[in-house]
């Protein structure tokens, strides 16, 4: 590569690294973008996402009747990310690891109210109408929790997230402003008088490996360039679970799951953490992780351990591995994960158990990612009016109901409970203890008030406009044969997010232990905790992982570009 000499080096071909390239380009710089895998994975994880994005009083929020504003935004985060590791104030050596992060927030709040829908608006992304409401909230109107729906899912999913990046990415590469480097993994930063110069490490065998399957360590050669600043885009830990059961925080939320199943590709390592922090960076937050709760095996894997999130409606009954009914607002499904992930690991026990009918399956259930929703991701009008209103459920839920091995289906609860016991785990379950448990939740839908908060839950949510018409079934009694067959599913822990990561100032600087900034050294996306070192404190809003990478992404290419 000896006829390109880059102005900034890129570690990582993900949103982040792809939203820092194109800001660069447009600003005339020269970029060399570097990734351990093939061309097949640009966007990396973004591609596989549902591409889910929160707007705060968007016109799509308004058109369905959903008050918004920045002030009720900036509670929600607030109450959610619980900042408390704020230190003296100051921005030195008595700063706190939420310093960072919480001035990010308020700038990421900020960005979520107008410019980053117009942003995206000018790039030719498009949102559908209807605005989900994801993580409901712990009950407080200062706790955790969106208090109003903001997730707005993009006509095109991931894939369409990515494209309007990768496009004009390709463009200056095909003008020569650009280099994509694939299959070099990066070993090591080159440190110079105190100052990050460069990146050194190990060109990878070929591989024509699909998008998201493992590929090999082969080393062919190794290489070595050299820039004015490096940016660390390279993702966060998701598939490296001795990197997570070693930072796991088990006095805030449970033992570390021994059954852990991966939402991510094998090359989320985490690796450019470790390397980053031998340079000078400093890593903060290492405890703050956004693993779900409501993971299922893919009975058709791309990568190893391949886990799929159930995104839930509220109606399905959760039952934690002894049978017990998870209780308050964080046994609402789609309500609070790490409540949930509290009571489910407070048993001992690594899963849970929704109870379900099939009208709530119809209605309520989607699947976590771009593959999972053809009809969204490819843009399908026809195929997203057949498979959204017709009865049943959409395909690939009728799929995993089928095929999955999570799933029990039956025509009584007696049989049901069979099923579930031969999944289980840990305990058997008591048929007699279950059903007394259904029939009192049963006996408090025959009116629209109740003192069972999840039936509560439900009746509020359909008082949204979306969850109404497409996302909450009307409630009915779960033993009900009108509404069955019954179905059980198996949940387990599936990693996803860290949200903690490497320090940064608002330019996306990494920050040393001393305060001061690392001369040549910039981070953005996850492995930034999606901008300071963790923007979401302890809990996420959801629709803030893509936007994280992109407004910390877009914060590095423009401070680079000064």
């Amino acid at each position: 590569m000896t006829d390109f000499t880059p102005d900034v080096i890129v570690v990582g071909a993900g949103l982040a690294g792809l939203v820092a390239t194109h800001e660069l380009a447009l600003a005339g710089k020269r970029v060399l973008v570097l990734d351990q895998e093939n061309r097949a994975n640009l966007g990396g994880q973004a591609w596989w996402s549902l591409g889910g994005l929160l707007f705060v009083d968007s016109p799509e929020q308004r058109r369905m009747g959903i008050k918004d504003s920045p002030e009720l935004a900036w509670q929600d985060w607030q109450g959610s990310a619980q900042f408390d590791r704020l230190g003296d104030g100051t921005d030195g050596p008595g700063r706190g690891e939420d310093h960072w992060p919480l001035q990010w927030a308020k700038a990421y709040v900020e960005f979520a109210n107008r410019e980053k829908r117009d942003y995206l608006h000018a790039l030719g992304l498009r949102s559908l109408p209807f605005v989900g409401w994801a993580e409901r909230g712990d009950g407080r109107a200062t706790g955790h929790g969106n208090s109003v729906p903001r997730f707005h899912l993009t006509w095109g999913t991931g894939p369409e997230v990515v494209r309007i990046f990768v496009e004009p990415v390709q463009e200056a590469e095909a003008r020569g402003l650009v280099r994509l480097a694939f299959r070099h993994q990066v070993d090591e930063l080159v440190v110079e008088d105190g100052t990050v110069v460069g990146v050194r490490g190990t060109v990878l065998a070929d591989d024509d490996a699909e998008r998201g399957v493992k590929s090999s360590r082969d080393a062919v050669g190794d290489f070595e360039h050299r820039a004015a600043a490096v940016v660390v885009t390279s993702g966060g830990i998701g598939h490296n679970h001795e990197l997570m059961r070693r930072s796991w925080p088990t006095e805030r939320v449970g033992p570390a799951p021994e059954h852990l199943i991966s939402g991510v590709p094998a090359h989320v390592d985490g690796r450019m953490q470790a390397i980053s922090e031998t340079a000078g960076a400093t890593m903060v937050n290492r405890d703050r992780m956004w693993a779900y709760v409501e993971g299922i095996h893919n009975w058709d894997p791309v990568w190893p351990d391949h886990a799929i999130r159930i995104l839930p409606g509220p109606s399905s009954m959760w039952f934690d591995a002894t049978g017990k009914r998870l209780e308050g607002m964080s046994g609402v499904p789609g309500a609070d994960s790490i409540g949930a992930m509290k009571q489910i690991l407070a048993t001992g026990h690594d899963y849970s158990w929704f109870v379900l009918t099939q009208s709530i399956i119809e209605k309520e259930f989607a699947l976590s990612g771009s593959e999972q929703n053809p009809d969204i991701t490819g843009k399908d009008l026809k195929f997203l009016a057949k498979t959204r209103l017709a009865k049943g459920a959409p395909g690939p839920v009728e799929a995993f109901k089928e095929h999955g091995v999570d799933f029990v289906v039956a025509a009584t609860l007696d049989e049901l409970v069979t099923g579930m016991n031969e999944l289980a785990r840990g305990p058997r379950l008591d048929v007699d203890d279950l059903e007394r448990q259904v029939v009192a939740r049963d006996r408090e839908v025959d009116n629209a008030f109740s003192k069972d908060i999840q039936v509560m839950a439900i009746h509020n949510a359909r008082r949204s406009r979306t969850d109404k018409l497409i996302r909450v079934a009307k409630p009915h009694k779960v033993l009900d044969p009108a509404h069955g067959p019954l179905i059980a599913v198996r949940l387990n822990i599936l990693s996803r997010k860290t949200l903690g990561g490497l320090e940064t100032n608002l330019d996306g600087q990494c920050v040393a232990a001393d305060g001061s900034v690392v001369p040549g050294l910039y981070a953005a996306g996850e492995v930034a905790g999606f901008g300071g070192g963790g923007v979401h404190g302890y809990n996420a809003l959801e629709g803030t992982f893509l936007g994280g990478c992109i407004f910390s992404g877009r914060a590095v290419g423009r401070a680079l570009a000064r």
